[in-house]
């Protein structure tokens, strides 16, 4: 019989972002008492600490992981097994990566939740500055809400709409809030139109846009389901998406010329290994939601976006081989 699936509740940020104080009061909250042993680990050590005593609910194991070499799959299941959890809470270090945690993760840890949180006296520091930039947008492409804390020190409209573009960056799903001293709490609700017609019978993708639209379509994988897409691509065979299929994708940029990614998804077609790796194509297409072997441990169900090539036909390449994601 297969185990059941732990879920993971994941907090990620940097150091002093909050997200010990976020824990905390979560866990006070006696209607998060799922009826599991909870593992509460926490991956880093603030000034903040935790009380247990404070805890709304019993059956809560506290563990810490701060050296990056136990971040792996035995060191994780050893934890699970001592504490006997039905779910994770997660504090995660905020100069580790989420690649590094999927890695570690044993196979039926899935995070059913990904909340984030940041400093408004620091955010704009760590904009600004390629490395620290690269780990929050790398935090923020799997968050579903983004907790400014302190957040009088970005209460304007220019903070809000630098905030609102770095955060598009990596997520057009991921929600803001921005949290002051006395309690309140406001919503980001900058909107965000995309740049092509939905609605349309054949959704034309611009050149420029492919990336928005790939973080689009991963964010809400059903908004596209049936719906047929074209767009210009290069062709990338991989073995990992089986006989005739490719993946028809293109170099995206996250944040800054050091951290370039080739994004995709895969795409049925018969003869697809005719195809030339690198040579670029036009693509029109189907999309669906289905299962497939790439988005294993990824999401759930390993059910994600598919394509059903309808025509693939030569194309030129752009004026830049490169897309945005926002």
């Amino acid at each position: 019989m297969a185990k059941k699936t732990i879920p993971v509740y994941l907090f990620v940020g940097f150091l002093e972002s909050g997200k010990t104080k976020f824990i905390q009061e979560t866990m006070e909250d006696p209607q998060f008492d799922s009826g599991d042993k909870t593992l509460l680990l926490v991956c880093e050590e603030g000034e903040e600490e935790y009380d247990p005593d404070a805890f709304g609910f019993g059956g809560v194991t506290v563990k810490y992981l701060t050296d990056r070499s136990q971040l792996n799959r035995a060191t994780l299941e050893q934890m699970e097994k001592e504490s006997g959890c039905g779910r994770v809470v997660l504090e995660y270090n905020g100069v580790w990566t989420l690649q590094e945690l999927g890695e570690a993760m044993p196979p039926r840890w899935l995070v059913y939740q990904c909340i984030a949180t940041a400093d408004g006296t620091t955010i704009k520091t760590y904009a600004g500055d390629n490395a620290m930039r690269s780990l929050l947008l790398d935090k923020i492409s799997r968050s579903e809400l983004l907790v400014i804390n302190r957040a009088e020190a970005v209460d304007n409209q220019e903070d809000h709409q630098m905030i609102h573009k770095l955060v598009r960056m990596a997520s057009r799903r991921c929600d803001i809030a921005y949290e002051y001293a006395g309690g309140q709490v406001a919503y980001d609700d900058i909107p965000d139109p995309l740049p092509f017609d939905i609605d349309a019978p054949v959704i034309e993708i611009p050149d420029d846009c492919y990336g928005i639209w790939y973080m689009d379509w991963m964010d809400d994988p059903a908004k596209y389901d049936g719906k047929t897409v074209r767009f210009l691509a290069q062709v990338c065979h991989s073995d990992k998406v089986g006989k005739d299929a490719f993946v028809p994708g293109r170099f995206a940029m996250t944040c800054c010329a050091d951290d370039i990614q080739f994004i995709g998804f895969p795409c049925r077609m018969e003869g697809a290994r005719k195809l030339r790796q690198r040579d670029w194509i036009k693509v029109t297409a189907r999309c669906n939601v289905k299962f497939h072997p790439v988005y294993q441990g990824q999401l759930e169900d390993s059910k994600g976006p598919v394509l059903t090539a309808l025509e693939v036909v030569p194309a030129p390449a752009p004026a830049e081989d490169v897309v945005p994601v926002s």
